[in-house]
């Protein structure tokens, strides 16, 4: 019975000295189905290009030996998943790695993308400010559709995911980076829309009786409870698996699930027309819903690791015990 299977290509820049040591690496792992070198093919850096297809389920233990050989220094290492592809020494390949390929975690490639979304840079901001400004006026209008809007635009997700990323691989620089995007974010984002609520005010398009009115659907968000943190904890564990999982899907679950943008949303209205009791709920329900997903999203990577550092360690067994037969 055939599995199905995931297959990563690497594409690989060595210097010419490493290269007959990533070939063997390469070559000896049954994990990989083909290998081609072109000796003196790459410019810059200088060296040779060697491809390889391998089994998702075997990618770490590969990229880790590249690491430790230290191409990543003096050379380059891609890695891109193969959509479409037709090969029996790959079926073979993969039915010879443990686990199945849709539970395997490509760390260097979740990594990565923890950096890239831990980046306070112009779009981050843009989006953060456009979802929190969307989320003020689902507000003021009460409506749940409006809110919804807001959660999805909203791209805070990425950077709270890297949180934990961060502690389990144990990188304290990406720590640093995501926490501060955060804040940076929220900050940025509850001031500028607090700025336009006044504005709006300013013009009598939103009034004291606006906010003082009963507001149904909107009201969750200044009122966290027990289920804020619940929601909270499980909307993350599932952005974690679509994040590390080859299936991806639920991740847009997580954004209509957690009420972060919303409550920055409050916030701000309840600055801009001094109601401290809707500041305070908004922002308790703000750090409630931070909390609950950073460390959902740390221990759901955690168990992953850990899990799959067994199968890791199976992969190793098997390999041994083939080689002596």
């Amino acid at each position: 019975m055939r599995k199905t299977a995931s297959v990563l290509h690497l594409r690989i820049v060595a210097p010419s000295d490493l290269t007959d040591d990533v070939t063997r690496l390469l070559t000896a792992d049954e994990a990989v189905s083909s290998v081609t070198v072109v000796h003196g093919a790459a410019v810059k850096p200088a060296g040779d290009v060697i491809d390889a297809d391998v089994a998702r389920e075997a990618a770490n233990e590969i990229i880790d030996g590249l690491h430790d050989l230290g191409v990543h220094r003096r050379g380059t290492v891609q890695i891109e998943p193969v959509g479409t592809w037709l090969s029996q020494a790959g079926y073979v390949a993969d039915s010879r790695a443990p686990g199945s390929s849709a539970d395997s975690v490509v760390w260097a490639s979740v990594t990565e993308q923890a950096y890239e979304d831990s980046e306070a840079n112009w779009t981050f901001m843009s989006f953060m400010v456009l979802a929190t400004t969307l989320a003020a006026i689902a507000i003021v209008v009460d409506s749940q559709i409006l809110v919804i809007g807001a959660m999805v635009l909203g791209p805070e997700f990425g950077a709270v995911a890297a949180l934990g990323v961060a502690l389990v691989r144990r990188r304290s620089h990406l720590l640093l980076a995501a926490s501060r995007t955060l804040v940076l974010g929220f900050v940025t984002a509850i001031l500028i829309t607090t700025c336009l609520v006044l504005l709006a005010r300013a013009l009598g398009w939103i009034t004291p009786d606006t906010l003082a009115a009963p507001r149904p659907d909107t009201a969750f968000i200044y009122s966290p409870d027990k289920w804020s943190f619940i929601v909270a904890v499980i909307a993350a564990a599932a952005g974690a698996l679509s994040l590390t999982s080859a299936r991806i899907g639920g991740l847009s679950g997580v954004f209509i699930s957690v009420t972060t943008i919303p409550a920055a949303g409050n916030v701000a209205l309840g600055l801009a027309f001094g109601s401290w009791s809707e500041v305070r709920g908004s922002s308790l329900q703000l750090l409630i819903n931070i909390a609950g997903m950073a460390l959902a999203g740390w221990a759901t990577l955690a168990l992953q690791q850990s899990v799959w550092s067994r199968v890791s360690a199976q992969r190793a067994r098997l390999r041994r015990r083939r080689q002596r037969r």
